[in-house]
């Protein structure tokens, strides 16, 4: 039970804390799982925790493990508990992240897993380079079962407390035909020669330490007589094994975390490790934060409306004292540029009225998003930055990209021909572009013409000579494709044939396909330069641009980037399906992975704290051809009486309100693997998993899917100055054809914008 809130002379701890929050503080005793939800004040419950624990003498600093998932999260702990205590917090040494606590740990009793004390902790690269050796010495083919590939197993396997041996025939599988269990225990053996591990290790060798010396747990659970553990929604399995050892048999273990804001499945983390905490300790204190301090009611309204569609959670209702506040706006616009120009319009009038940009905010669901904002903002002086992540032209795979486009510009571009001479990997090492340079330095000539007068010498090994030929040989390919083909075609033929695209591809950490991604934006990007010269010089352009100024400026991320802050004004460009639910998620995770795309809606809505404005297109341009949208189906689920909704669409509009006009879940009658499979497939069998329920919007995700499988290449029965009849806005004239998209100047309605397959020759 919780000691009495009423207390004489209550300590500055306690002083500003709503009721929950005290419960939170007071509840000292067995398991307590405190549901935080978004801006709620949870770092403020869990440092009077802390403090209230030092102060009130139940523990020393030295008997509380304090675990969080960042440095910078431990830190601020420590320096509120430090304040909360009047002064700088000394003595707590095991208050971190649960690598560097771990660690220390291991440091203690590495002998039991084959480690010296002063063992090293590998970087990525250095992981890498032992993966490869690994590779090598099983005589694979690297470039088939890339290391990055392997790496990426092993993570996974170690986040869910696995060794070697307990990695079944199944698992192993998914590498080199069934010996991907074999190379994890190579690589473990290889490790321990070295003395070495890598992160997912600390916490490894300490479980099993614990499971297999209990004269050492029994250590570690003597002196911890109190354990507190920050965003609980993201351990992974390793991480609840862990702290489950620990726990017992005080069961004093205090979680706090939200199941609304689980969003970091593929780093392994275990959304069900929350769910399940009352049935894993029984009698556990449920204590529900809900009483938010960040947002205004429309908006907290809005996002609850929207994550209660989530079956896997434990529920909640957030509440404010801030007022209703604006509605959020949900746009529907045109096109992809047209959403930059919008967002960039509202910016503008953001500043003439007063407002700082620098709280305001644009939150994508992937990077390539970015392309067109940053373009924008540069061409109208809007000050910007990115954050946790590149500029969109300063990615490698961008840079790389652009590299071999200037080298079939310009043969003498040493630093493009530098750049990717051996990228992707073509055996050509170090001592092979030493002697490129020492014959163009010999013969003043550039690199590209020595690497070529090398191809017939006895100078490079003969392995070097061959990828030295093809590459040379495809250089001049390019180059005189480039006089035929336009050059977004010419890109993606380059990036195909030089085995750029084939190296991501087979890269399967989880920002490969982001980078494929940004390498389909940028072929689109170069579809608006009448040259391949005009878009080289545009990008140098955008290169120039300072993003180091002073000032104010906006910012753009991701929304798993957002996690944590917050914004005056928020706007969330992309609702569409197939990005906003990412279709990649949806076919990798099924319903899983849609709930977990919920819960990235719902945290990136909950980011705002006055102003929230939702974007989605009617039209996206994919590979040079306008293909139609389908407005994102966290749409339908938003609260009606907490949107605003709003139009700049200039055709097509009525398809957008008739769907959203289907408030329920369309596939609420049918089960959970059903519902995956009629969200996921084509509308035919959706009509069918439907029934009789409402089809009127069924009908028109059929227009809309009729109109993508047209191919996207324009109808060759219209022509200009043709009469054609809109259903919408009657009857015509053709004024300008793109692709399928055509400009109409209507009879009554004047010039609008319209795809072909809305309209019909009279």
């Amino acid at each position: 039970m919780p000691e009495s809130p009423a207390l004489a002379n209550e300590p500055g701890y306690l002083q500003g804390l709503n009721p929950p929050q005290r419960e939170a503080v007071l509840t000292t005793e067995g398991p307590v799982l405190v549901l935080a939800g978004a801006g709620t004040g949870k770092t403020a419950a869990l440092t009077a925790r802390l403090a209230h624990l030092i102060a009130t003498r139940k523990a020393w600093p030295s008997q509380i493990l304090a675990v969080t998932f960042t440095n910078k999260a431990a830190r601020e702990m420590r320096e509120r508990v430090g304040n909360l205590s009047g002064g700088a917090l000394e003595g707590m040494p095991w208050l971190g992240t649960f690598h560097s606590v771990a660690a220390r740990m291991l440091r203690s009793h590495a002998e039991l897993v084959g480690l010296q004390s002063n063992f090293t902790i590998l970087d990525t690269d250095d992981q890498l380079r032992v993966l490869k050796q690994q590779i090598q010495a099983a005589n694979l083919d690297e470039k088939r079962w890339p290391a990055r590939q392997l790496a990426g197993l092993i993570d996974r396997w170690k986040n869910r407390g696995w060794t070697p041996a307990q990695v079944d025939a199944g698992e192993s599988e998914g590498f080199a035909a069934g010996r991907g269990a074999e190379l994890y225990a190579a690589y473990q053996q290889r490790l321990k020669t070295l003395n070495a591990c890598d992160f997912g290790d600390l916490l490894l060798h300490m479980l099993v330490i614990f499971r297999k010396h209990a004269d050492v747990l029994g250590t570690y659970r003597d002196r911890f007589r109190y354990i507190l553990v920050d965003e609980y929604q993201d351990t992974n399995q390793g991480q609840y094994d862990w702290l489950r050892l620990l726990a017992e048999p005080r069961r004093n273990l205090c979680v706090v975390g939200d199941d609304d804001q689980s969003i970091y499945s593929w780093r392994g983390a275990e959304v069900a490790n929350i769910l399940r905490f009352e049935k894993d300790f029984p009698g556990a204190k449920l204590i529900r934060l809900e009483q938010n301090y960040r947002s205004t009611s429309h908006i907290l309204a809005a996002a609850d409306g929207l994550i209660a569609h989530n079956a896997g959670r434990l529920g909640k209702t957030l509440w404010t004292e801030a007022g209703d506040g604006e509605k959020v706006r949900v746009i529907g616009i045109w096109d992809g540029p047209e959403e930059a120009r919008r967002v960039g319009e509202d910016l503008e009038t953001l500043r003439r009225d007063g407002r700082a940009i620098d709280e305001a905010a644009i939150l994508v669901r992937a990077q390539f998003q970015t392309r067109e904002f940053e373009e924008r903002f540069i061409a109208i002086g809007l000050p910007y930055q990115i954050i946790g992540g590149f500029r969109f032209y300063e990615r490698a795979e961008i840079r790389d990209a652009i590299a071999y486009l200037r080298l079939i510009r310009s043969p003498a571009d040493d630093l493009a021909f530098e750049r990717i001479v051996n990228t992707p990997k073509r055996g050509l090492g170090d001592k092979a572009v030493a002697t490129i340079h020492q014959r163009a330095r010999f013969g003043q000539e550039p690199l590209l013409v020595a690497g070529a007068q090398l191809i017939d010498s006895d100078e490079l090994t003969p392995q070097a000579r061959r990828s030295l030929g093809n590459f040379v040989a495809l250089l001049g390919r390019w180059r005189e494709m480039a006089d035929s083909l336009p050059h977004p075609e010419l890109a993606r033929i380059v990036l195909e044939e030089s085995g750029y695209t084939a190296m991501l591809q087979a890269d399967r950490s989880a920002e490969a396909a982001g980078r494929l991604e940004n390498l389909a934006e940028l072929t689109r990007a170069m579809e608006e330069y009448e040259s391949l010269g005009a878009f080289l010089e545009h990008v140098s352009l955008v290169m120039d641009n300072d993003d180091a100024r002073p000032g104010e400026k906006v910012t753009i991320m991701t929304i798993h980037a957002a996690k944590g802050l917050e914004f005056d004004t928020v706007f969330l460009p992309g609702w569409e399906e197939g990005v906003f639910p990412s279709q990649r998620s949806l076919d990798e995770g099924g319903l899983a992975s849609l709930e977990e795309e919920r819960r990235l809606a719902y945290v990136a809505i909950t980011r705002a704290r006055r102003r929230c404005t939702i974007l989605h297109a009617a039209n996206r341009r994919i590979y040079g051809q306008w293909t139609s949208s389908i407005p994102s189906r966290f749409l339908a689920e938003l609260p009606g009486g907490h949107i605003e909704e709003e139009t700049t669409m200039t055709g097509g509009e009525s398809l957008w309100r008739a769907q959203w006009s289907e408030r329920a879940d369309p596939f609420a009658h049918l089960g959970p693997a059903q519902a995956m499979r009629a969200s996921t497939r084509g509308p035919g069998w959706q009509r069918a998993a439907r029934g009789n329920f409402n089809p009127e919007p069924q009908r028109i995700i059929e227009a809309r899917a009729s109109a993508v499988s047209l191919g996207n290449q324009g109808r060759t029965d219209l022509a200009l100055g043709q009469r054609v009849f809109h259903g919408k806005f009657g009857y015509g004239t053709i004024a300008a054809i793109e692709g399928n998209k055509l400009e109409i100047d209507f009879e009554k309605a004047g010039r609008k914008k319209v795809l072909d397959s809305f309209v019909s020759a009279p």
